[in-house]
């Protein structure tokens, strides 16, 4: 896979946790406003015994009313049956260098250790929560994020102008009628079915663990920005999030940055982008998140389920 370079800007580094709320940043001191990665689609290796969930899928990014730069990135390889959505941290140097190569790096290894795996699979549409076959992705995907991980390290510690550069991931591996989920960060993944939505994701930020620890009633945390607890790049050691989800002909999945999630304070909103066609509903809603203000990037990625592959 040939990977795009450009210039980049290079932004101070905060100290303490990343900030998802830094106020839009000054001009960069180098470089120049770029557009978040995107890759066409990418074909499994020719004979390979991987066999994907057959979807269909429509993405958009937008910087949103405020930001100078869009450090968000997104891939969708329906061949593969993989999605990612990643988002660079804000206030730190390099954001969507960073969310670029982490995006780049989960491709290449998951296309890589798919192929390992791919006679493992069970029949068309067989793969079962639970079985060997969705246990090994799990484990692919979680390694894959840490190899990601420790990729933006190694670079920050060759070159100190990448120190303190993270990004956060979600990332979805369609396999049969299981959708396997690897999450670090504040993106999201949602999950529809009918009318009914939910969120499959967990956000890793300092207030939803108030909320957890009861510090922060669920409603007042609706909309609320917060500093990240979980970032590839932040830390040495990685805790990634791994989630098996039931799918479902004509189901769907939402990926997304926070840019977009912050303004669902309202589930009907949700539901109504769900509904849409799936060509319309990622215009949709980066439309809506500038209506309400665009503050930040914006990302949204829907992904329909057409039937086993």
């Amino acid at each position: 896979m040939s990977r795009r370079r450009r210039k980049l800007a290079l932004f101070p580094t905060g100290d303490g946790l990343p900030r998802g709320d830094d106020p839009a940043l000054p001009g960069p001191v180098s470089g120049s406003a770029h557009s978040a990665l995107r890759w066409p689609q990418t074909s499994a290796r020719v004979g390979s015994t991987w066999s994907a969930a057959h979807t269909t899928h429509f993405g958009m990014t937008d910087p949103g009313k405020l930001r100078a730069l869009n450090e968000d990135a997104f891939l969708a390889d329906g061949r593969l049956g993989l999605f990612i959505v990643a988002d660079g941290v804000g206030g730190r140097p390099f954001g969507g260098f960073a969310a670029g190569e982490a995006v780049s790096v989960l491709w290449e290894r998951i296309w890589r250790e798919t192929q390992a795996i791919g006679a493992l699979m069970p029949g068309r549409g067989a793969a079962l929560v639970g079985s060997d076959a969705v246990v090994q992705i799990e484990g692919v995907i979680r390694t894959a994020m840490q190899d990601a991980s420790q990729k933006l390290r190694a670079m920050a510690k060759v070159d100190g102008r990448y120190a303190g550069m993270c990004t956060t991931a979600s990332v979805v591996l369609v396999a049969g009628e299981v959708a396997v989920v690897g999450q670090v960060g504040d993106s999201r993944v949602y999950h529809a079915r009918g009318a009914t939505v939910r969120q499959v994701t967990e956000d890793h930020t300092l207030l939803n663990l108030q909320v957890k620890q009861g510090l922060v009633i669920p409603e007042k945390a609706r909309g609320r920005r917060s500093p990240i607890t979980r970032a590839l790049g932040l830390t040495d050691e990685l805790e990634v999030d791994i989630y098996a989800v039931h799918v479902a002909r004509g189901d769907r999945l939402l990926l997304c940055s926070d840019g977009l999630h912050e303004y669902f304070d309202r589930e009907k909103v949700l539901r109504h982008l769900f509904q849409l066609d799936i060509r319309a509903a990622a215009p949709a809603a980066v439309r809506h998140a500038r209506r309400r203000g665009g503050r930040d990037n914006i990302t949204a990625l829907f992904v329909e389920i057409l039937g086993p592959g």
